[in-house]
C-alpha cells in the first residue's frame, strides 16, 4: 500500500510519459488518468452508457465502442458538451486513480494527470500529497507536437492554447521539472527527485 501519492502533470509535449518512464525505471507505480479514462468508457461499461444517453448512439463506432475521434469533433468548439462529458469520466478517473495508487507497492505512487490544472486541481484531488509539474518552453512543446503529431503549426498552436497556461499549472505545483535538456539531464532531475520522494513517504 502506497500512503504517499504525487500528482505528475504538464502541458502537452511536456515531456510527461518520458518523465513517468523513467520513475517506473526506479521501481515506482503510474497509474495513467489515460488508461483510466479509456477504461471508464470501455464497451459495456456504466460509463458508456451514461455518454450514450447524453449524446445519442452516434458516438458510437461500428463495433460499439466510443468513436473518440467523433468525440473529440463533438466537444472541440462546444463548451457544453465538454463539460458534459467531462462531468461522466472525470468521477470515475479520480475514483479508478486513487485506487490503483492506494494498492500500489513501492514506497509512494505516482498519479499522472495530463488535465490536473484543468480538472479542478488540489480540490478535486485532495488525496494528492505532492504535485509535480513537467515544464518546458513553448517554443519547444511546439515542436515536439509537430514533430510527434505530423500536424501543422496552426492546429499545434490551437491543441496548446485549449490547456491551462504555464501560469497556471505552475500556480499548482509542489515541484517543477524543467524539462528543456537532454534525456540524460531528465534522468537526473527524477533521480533527485525521486530521493526527495522517498524520504517524505517515510516521514
Amino acid at each position: 500500500m502506497s500512503g504517499f501519492v504525487v500528482g505528475l502533470t504538464g502541458g502537452i509535449a511536456s515531456g510527461k510519459s518520458a518523465v513517468a518512464r523513467e520513475f517506473e525505471a526506479r521501481g515506482i507505480h503510474v497509474a495513467d488518468a489515460d488508461v483510466a479514462a479509456r477504461a471508464a468508457v470501455a464497451p459495456g461499461s456504466a460509463g458508456l452508457a451514461e455518454v450514450v444517453a447524453a449524446f445519442g448512439p452516434g458516438v458510437l463506432d461500428a463495433s460499439g465502442a466510443l468513436d473518440r475521434a467523433a468525440m473529440r469533433r463533438r466537444i472541440f468548439d462546444d463548451a457544453g458538451a465538454k463539460r458534459t462529458l467531462e462531468a461522466i469520466v472525470h468521477p470515475r478517473v479520480r475514483t479508478a486513480l486513487q485506487a490503483e495508487c492506494a494498492a500500489a507497492t513501492g514506497p509512494y505512487a505516482i498519479a499522472a494527470i495530463p488535465l490536473l490544472a484543468e480538472g479542478g486541481g488540489r480540490e478535486a484531488y485532495p488525496w494528492l500529497d505532492r504535485i509535480l509539474v513537467v515544464d518546458a518552453p513553448l517554443e519547444a512543446q511546439r515542436a515536439r507536437l509537430l514533430a510527434r503529431d505530423g500536424i501543422d503549426a496552426a492546429l499545434a498552436d490551437r491543441m496548446i492554447g485549449a490547456q491551462a497556461t504555464r501560469a497556471q499549472r505552475l500556480a499548482i505545483a509542489d515541484d517543477v521539472l524543467a524539462n528543456s535538456g537532454t534525456l540524460d539531464e531528465l534522468a537526473a532531475h527524477v533521480a533527485s527527485l525521486d530521493r526527495l520522494y522517498r524520504v517524505l513517504a517515510a516521514t
